[in-house]
């Protein structure tokens, strides 16, 4: 069904966009190819750059597009237009709900589904797509709560499905030499760690606490957007579009003044999981596999600004506890209990704790990393992703690129890079834009069962379900310290709750009637 795609003929159609998610558009399963058929969940965004690659691998043929802004149909085929991708979104069925949408994945014959909604959705919409045996693409944060986790952690094995989670730092080539060098043991015994971010850069606080409880009545909601399907299981509340320009509300990337949508809601409990759930799964993630973290014993945020009961505080440092282990990698050796100390809101460690780093670089530390500390050395990422990661052992006077330090050039490949190549490039560097590419390829080549299979994730998907959740269950674990600081909580992931009952009301997600799954 063609759609007038002319902006006059887009308002004029507005009235008739909700019948358009609840009819779903299309009856028929259409275009039938040996292709993979995939379903797009959030269109613009990130959504935009997890579909698109995909798209141009040329093996995966899209049958639907789902967003709860119909908006976004448009402004997605004027980007695709502009990155000369060849394609018409106006030939594809679009939903509005995605209930509807899951509703009609077996006529329609989905194989494969790419969500990238805010947080509070994921649940929601790729355990009902596993329990079809649908393939997930699932962006970062995994899900929201620690209930979600464990639900989503079961549908995935149940069901046999491949998952990808969203931290496209997994398949760089760098990251993955990195964790081998770190996995062999070169550092010694590993009892102390420290991951720090420069978000939040999108609004939340105190402020954005004080202005939602003072607009009860909220706004009128946008043309084009369903707002209850927007909400999904999140507690009915009103709509609120923007922040006035003169608000003294923190935002200091200039994203705009939304205060929900778009992008907006990451700040805020109920959509999302703030600058901990954003990028720990990135910038924690090379600490997490090379030292083969698992359960977290306990945790306490000890410090916040801006604290408040709606939305994430400014800043904070949150101190998590992973339990003694036995290695995976080393048969026979047990890693010890160790602390990591997480930091947001551009706070950083102390300097002083890598002083061969800031002899170096007077005295200043990166902006975003991971640095991993040993008994016979230290590892310094000096990015979100894994893509410049430095050594220096206990008798270095410096550090050393990953790949050029001679104690590390002799540990042996264990890990199949994304490229297949051998690490002879030189350095641990990359161009950043486009880089995720292979990580979205993995995915495409899992479903076909295609690509390396990698023995730590037991997978094709080298972040499948046996990493990305319990490398989720700390950082859920740490959302919840931050809704209660000064409070030390102590995490029983057997029995999957807490030791104080404040902490245990935030394992499960409200659910709303006529949302649940």
């Amino acid at each position: 069904m063609k759609i007038n795609t002319s902006r006059r003929g887009f308002l004029q159609g507005v009235g008739g966009v909700a019948m358009l998610g609840a009819a779903g558009c299309c009856n028929c399963w259409c275009g039938r190819s040996d292709k993979i058929r995939l379903a797009v969940v959030g269109v613009m965004g990130k959504g935009y750059s997890d579909w698109t690659p995909m798209l141009k691998t040329g093996r995966v043929e899209i049958v639907a597009f789902c967003d709860a802004d119909y908006s976004m149909r448009e402004k997605a085929q004027a980007r695709l237009i502009k990155d000369g991708i060849d394609f018409d979104m106006y030939e594809v069925p679009f939903y509005t709900d995605y209930r509807k949408l899951l509703d009609d994945c077996y006529k329609l014959g989905v194989r494969a589904m790419t969500i990238s909604t805010p947080d509070h959705i994921h649940a929601a919409v790729a355990v009902t797509a596993m329990k079809q045996g649908i393939n997930v693409y699932v962006q970062k944060p995994l899900v929201r709560t620690l209930w979600e986790l464990e639900y989503f952690g079961k549908t995935a094995k149940e069901n046999g499905v491949i998952v990808q989670m969203g931290n496209q730092g997994s398949s760089l080539d760098n990251m993955r030499r990195c964790t081998e060098v770190i996995q062999s043991g070169i550092l010694g015994d590993v009892k102390e760690v420290h991951v720090w971010t420069n978000r939040p850069v999108w609004p939340q606080g105190k402020a954005v606490a004080d202005w939602v409880k003072s607009h009860p009545k909220g706004d009128p909601v946008r043309p084009g957007l369903n707002w209850d399907a927007w909400l999904g299981t999140a507690a009915k509340r009103p709509f609120l579009d923007m922040y006035p320009a003169n608000a003294d509300v923190y935002d200091p990337w200039k994203l705009g003044k939304n205060v929900y949508h778009t992008f907006t809601w990451r700040g805020f409990y109920d959509f999302g999981a703030g600058a901990f759930g954003d990028m720990a799964c990135h910038t924690m993630n090379l600490a997490f596999r090379a030292l083969e973290l698992g359960g977290v014993s306990d945790a306490e945020c000890e410090m916040t600004e801006s604290w408040n009961d709606v939305a994430y505080p400014l800043k904070s440092r949150v101190r998590l506890t992973y339990k003694a282990r036995e290695s995976k990698v080393r048969p026979g050796v047990t890693l010890p209990a160790l602390t990591l100390y997480w930091y947001d809101g551009n706070v950083k460690p102390d300097a002083a704790i890598m002083p061969k780093w800031a002899a170096a670089h007077e005295g200043k530390v990166p902006n975003t990393g991971c640095y991993i500390i040993g008994t016979k050395g230290t590892v310094l990422m000096q990015d979100d992703y894994g893509a410049k990661c430095a050594i220096a052992l206990n008798d270095d006077k410096k550090y050393v690129d990953i790949f050029e330090h001679e104690a590390a050039k002799v540990v042996p490949r264990s890990i199949p890079f994304r490229s297949g190549s051998a690490a002879a490039s030189g350095k641990s560097t990359v161009e950043m834009k486009g880089f995720a590419l292979g990580h979205y390829i993995e995915f495409v080549d899992a479903i076909e069962g295609k690509g390396p299979y990698y023995e730590q994730t037991h997978s094709r998907c080298f972040a499948d379900v046996e990493f990305c959740v319990p490398q989720m269950e700390g950082i859920l674990v740490g959302c919840i310290a931050q809704r209660l600081p000064g409070k030390k909580l102590t995490w029983n992931s057997c029995k999957q709750s807490f030791d104080q009952a404040e902490a245990n009301a935030f394992v499960k997600p409200y659910i709303r009637d006529g949302f649940a799954f």
